[in-house]
């Protein structure tokens, strides 16, 4: 399995914390989450351009990594 890497290019594992570095509009939701909110404890799924995480209101939620960073 290839690494897991942010924006910047680190290294992402499972339980990391990520920080958004861009607003994101969540689809089929109200919610947009705003950028520098704080991700914690995601995981890691077969595609190395996203993971799974937990946010404010939304569970479940799937991100691309090219808008996070590692906290």
């Amino acid at each position: 399995m290839s690494d897991v890497k942010d924006s910047n290019g680190t290294v992402l594992k499972d339980g990391d914390s990520v920080t958004l570095i861009k607003d994101l509009k969540v689809k089929g939701t109200s919610v947009t989450l705003k950028r520098g909110t704080l991700v914690k404890n995601i995981r890691l799924t077969d595609d190395p351009g996203e993971i799974e995480c937990n946010a404010e209101k939304v569970k479940g939620l799937v991100l691309k990594t090219e808008f996070l960073k590692r906290a």
